[in-house]
């Protein structure tokens, strides 16, 4: 067999060489040429009661019809249980408490520090139209006209999209964007009256009532509204498909799908048990971008709502700065996540500490302020699930969990529950002996995250803070944090 000499083997590997990397360096530019536009829809106080997660009672086609051509994470959980918190988090890539965005609502609003950019503010940068229809909440001082494209002709700031008319996103034809379009979600109707105002789809004696809850006709309509308001979202997102498809722009646009935190229920909104930072999420990826098909349909990793930013970013083909604590979903050198933290803390009038690590099988709570009761006085007094709340506790007529949320006496310090057996979390495992090791790995995992990010939510919240809520409230604050304003207050009265 003739052997080729040496510099001959040599010059064809070469070429070969030369040829791959040109091949590369078109196709880097080809994707960079054609970088996809994206779209978040946001979704308002909204469980992750969906047909595509199982859920029989929900009347979600157009959901599961995004999840079935999209990637669905059923693990995704938020950094928050409230809306200004974790919208401040996602909109920086950084968990609130790292940046002093914690406390919902921030009555002083700082400018953020000078090395941190906003997620519009990068695409921005990297040549994107942006755009938010409309909600953003969020508990820092920024310029709009930084963050989002005055050049783009919005159709005003339309809350929650109350309209079905989605003709302005025909100027986006030919632009490249990064978008979010609100939907109202949990809170569409109102959270107050004890009646939708219109019928639901879902009868009331079809839902279940978790344990955590009287099984009542109050619980029964709330639980019954929510399924109605997620079943009118769906119409809305199943709006919005359409739309891009009209106007061309489904396939050359990224869609992720989900929710700033659970339903207005007693102990979803505000808490960090499953049932209020647990959310729907779906990324829909378009076929012409080669990252759709290497995914798989259905990815059960723990997600925090943080990923989302930095993914999108990523998705984008722009840089994540180093200040962001998110992880890239779809990166091949991301290890997935031992867990995920959420924090809650001032809350309106309501004054708490809470903190959570969740893992595969596990969560863990941590009640830094357990010399108050869960269900704290606060805003959501006048919703008929709360109001029906307190007139049973009162009279003695629910259950000992049920009525341990209204004493502090019964708030513990420690919570931890086994979230596959016991999904509802119910039953406290944390002075379980046999559960010991498990409570000490989760509160270490904790205590080594409070340490490398620098949670803020350990420094109090200042006294000229403290003094506008206060103010704002009217003096109605219960907490011990505004003893001194109702002392001076008595002194002023006596004077």
């Amino acid at each position: 067999m003739m052997r080729l000499p040496t510099y001959f083997v040599v010059i064809i590997a070469a070429l070969f060489f030369a040829i791959f990397v040109l091949n590369e360096t078109v196709n880097a530019q080809a994707l960079a040429n054609e970088r996809p536009n994206i779209l978040w829809i946001y979704v308002d106080d909204m469980s992750d009661w969906l047909g595509c997660n199982g859920d029989s009672l929900a009347q979600t086609p157009n959901i599961d019809r995004l999840a079935s051509s999209g990637i669905l994470f059923k693990n995704a959980f938020m950094p928050s249980p409230v809306c200004s918190t974790t919208r401040s988090a996602l909109i920086t890539g950084t968990m609130q408490t790292t940046l002093g965005l914690h406390q919902h609502r921030t009555m002083i609003k700082q400018p953020l520090p000078e090395d941190v950019m906003t997620i519009p503010e990068l695409f921005r940068e990297a040549g994107y139209i942006t755009f938010n229809e409309a909600k953003d909440d969020y508990n820092f001082s920024r310029p709009r006209e930084k963050m989002y494209s005055p050049e783009f002709e919005r159709p005003g700031f339309k809350s929650h999209l109350p309209a079905s008319d989605l003709t302005w996103l025909a100027q986006l034809r030919d632009q490249r964007f990064f978008g979010q379009i609100q939907l109202a979600g949990g809170k569409l109707g109102g959270e107050t009256g004890s009646k939708f105002p219109s019928p639901s789809r879902v009868l009331e004696e079809d839902v279940t009532v978790p344990p955590q809850y009287p099984d009542n006709q109050v619980f029964r309509n709330a639980i019954a509204r929510h399924y109605e308001q997620i079943a009118y979202t769906d119409e809305q997102v199943g709006t919005i498909i359409e739309a891009l498809k009209k106007y061309e722009l489904w396939e050359s646009t990224i869609v992720l799908f989900f929710t700033d935190h659970g339903s207005p229920l007693p102990r979803s909104k505000q808490f960090l048990y499953e049932e209020g930072t647990k959310v729907p999420l779906i990324v829909r990826i378009p076929e012409r971008f080669a990252l759709a098909s290497s995914q798989p349909a259905v990815r059960m990793d723990l997600v925090s709502g943080i990923d989302i930013s930095t993914t999108t970013l990523a998705l984008a083909g722009i840089g994540i700065p180093k200040f962001m604590e998110g992880h890239d979903l779809f990166s091949s050198s991301q290890l997935p996540r031992q867990f995920v933290i959420s924090a809650r803390d001032r809350c309106g009038i309501a004054v708490d500490r809470i903190r959570s690590v969740r893992t595969d099988r596990f969560r863990y709570i941590a009640n830094e302020l357990n010399d108050r009761p869960l269900y704290q006085s606060q805003y959501r007094d006048r919703f008929s699930t709360i109001v029906n709340l307190r007139t049973l506790f009162e009279s003695g007529e629910i259950t000992p969990l049920q009525a341990s949320y209204h004493e502090a006496a019964n708030r513990p310090a420690e919570e931890l529950y086994d979230v596959i057996a016991d999904p509802d979390q119910i039953h406290d495992l944390a002075a379980d002996p046999d559960y010991r090791t498990i409570l000490e790995t989760h509160r270490s995992f904790l205590r080594d995250w409070r340490e490398s990010s620098e949670d803020q939510g350990l420094i109090p919240e200042s006294r000229a803070s403290l003094q506008l809520v206060y103010d704002h409230a009217r003096g109605r604050c219960p907490a011990p944090e505004f003893d001194i304003f109702r002392k001076e207050d008595s002194h002023s009265t006596r004077d």
